[in-house]
């Protein structure tokens, strides 16, 4: 394993990137504190979720055929999620995390999946909440559901209300797999 992964990470990503990534961790570890997770495994996950988000999307894609990464035909038409799978492979492969949770959680910050881990959870949230560089109005909003409910459900729907309103309004693809966990957190908090 990289001895620093913060040095290794400033010579990945652009400097906003990398604050945006030490806001991430922080927010992480606020929520798994919250949520009574371990929070060393938390901040690793949201210190590295967008290790790769700087490389081109040419190159994700020759990096995902390469080395035979499991991505969806959704991912590949959409492209803006491809740093996703190509951070977990790195973390695992340039940083030796071989926790398969926190791989996971790199690998689901940006669509989701049905079912997620409370560490997935956590990842996600952290990365629409950070303070660094996410619009404080958001954050504020998510915060005060959190506050209010104490229910981390309810904090992810509005993340993804807000990037499915997103996608629709500006005409992009919508991986149904963001469509599929939209349906089964509405399911589940309406149980």
């Amino acid at each position: 394993m990289v001895l620093n992964i913060k040095e290794w990470l400033k010579n990945k990503v652009s400097e906003e990137r990398y604050h945006h990534l030490l806001g991430s961790e922080t927010a992480a570890i606020e929520l798994a504190e919250r949520f009574g997770i371990n929070p060393d495994r938390a901040a690793l996950a949201a210190l590295v979720h967008d290790c790769a988000k700087s490389i081109p999307e040419e190159e994700l894609i020759k990096i995902i055929n390469e080395n035979n990464i499991d991505v969806s035909e959704m991912e590949i038409k959409s492209r803006k999620p491809l740093h996703s799978p190509v951070s977990s492979f790195m973390a695992k492969k340039e940083l030796g995390i071989n926790d398969q949770e926190i791989l996971d959680a790199i690998r689901y910050h940006t669509i989701g999946r049905v079912n997620m881990t409370l560490l997935e959870k956590i990842v996600f949230l952290a990365d629409k909440i950070e303070i660094n560089t996410r619009n404080k109005e958001f954050r504020t909003k998510v915060y005060k559901i959190l506050e209010e409910t104490n229910n981390i459900d309810q904090a992810l729907l509005i993340c993804f209300d807000y990037t499915l309103r997103s996608l629709l309004d500006r005409k992009l693809i919508i991986d149904p797999e963001t469509i599929n966990v939209w349906n089964n957190l509405i399911d589940n908090l309406n149980k």
